[in-house]
């Protein structure tokens, strides 16, 4: 069952030239919700999920507007619902159609995520640079970044773990237990605020994050790294697993959380402290006067 009003975001998906096609992508779908008879399939195939299926699934898109990317495609997944009676999760499908699901009603700080996306490209490369293997004399013949030996003469044969060149990088990849240190909001100046550390400032360092920007959006912070570069497209999920140990289930308390700029040497973490010690610049004081 498609919701009433389909974005452009999430049609453009459908289409491989948006600016060539008739754009009608689940038109007659949209229609239905217009008319009676059309109301009344729809409430009969809500009833055919909840009497015959056992999992239902949320298709739920991006939306790339509320980036500065260049892509204006969304990005298209299913989301499982999960708990109570199959006729609830009907229910509780069909309340969020054409909403927006927000981050902050999925994950809570502290608590373990996995991250599932994929790695960054490196291209074709050889065995000491995939690999590690240690490279080979200065005299060797036809190079040194090389295994010297693939294997025995019988099996006949190369065997799976013996170093080869190949693709590196751009692999599907899962990391697991990713703890929540924050759940951020959108438009708060006091996101990156602490108990300790009072002075208001929002989670955006000075100068932007590297080749991303400002975060101008809801946002989580992790503990440690995630794969892909900027901008890549991440999947969040739920830990499949019941933690029982401290580490997982101790609270953090944040003390400090550093916005000086990561462009360069970072002296000062607001705008307002870098000007108080250094002084206005012509620009501020013209807008003054």
């Amino acid at each position: 069952v498609f919701a009433q009003h389909i974005s452009d975001e999430c049609k453009r998906r459908f289409y491989k030239n948006w600016y060539r096609c008739k754009k009608k992508a689940h038109m007659r779908t949209g229609q239905m919700w217009a008319d009676d008879d059309g109301k009344k399939s729809i409430d009969t195939n809500f009833n055919k999920i909840s009497k015959h299926c056992s999992v239902v699934r949320l298709l739920c898109h991006t939306q790339p507007k509320l980036f500065k990317l260049k892509e204006k495609k969304a990005n298209i997944m299913e989301i499982q619902i999960n708990g109570g009676e199959i006729a609830d999760k009907v229910a509780y499908a069909r309340s969020l159609l054409e909403k927006p699901i927000s981050v902050k009603d999925l994950f809570a700080e502290n608590e373990l995520l996995d991250v599932i996306g994929v790695t960054r490209g490196h291209g074709y490369k050889g065995v000491t640079y995939r690999w590690g293997t240690k490279k080979l004399p200065r005299k060797t013949h036809k190079g040194l970044r090389k295994v010297a030996c693939i294997g025995a003469w019988h099996p006949s044969r190369v065997c799976f773990s013996v170093p080869r060149a190949g693709q590196f990088g751009y692999h599907h990849r899962t990391e697991v237990n990713k703890k929540v240190y924050r759940v951020g909001t959108k438009g708060d100046n006091k996101s990156a605020s602490t108990p300790f550390d009072l002075t208001d400032k929002a989670i955006t360092p000075m100068g932007g994050f590297h080749h991303y920007g400002e975060i101008n959006e809801d946002f989580l912070m992790i503990k440690g790294c995630v794969m892909g570069p900027r901008k890549r497209v991440l999947t969040l999920r739920k830990s499949l697993l019941t933690h029982t140990k401290r580490v997982a289930l101790e609270k953090i308390s944040l003390k400090f959380i550093d916005t000086a700029s990561k462009w360069g040497h970072g002296r000062f973490q607001t705008d307002a402290e870098k000007k108080a010690i250094q002084g206005l610049l012509k620009k501020d004081r013209e807008a003054m006067e």
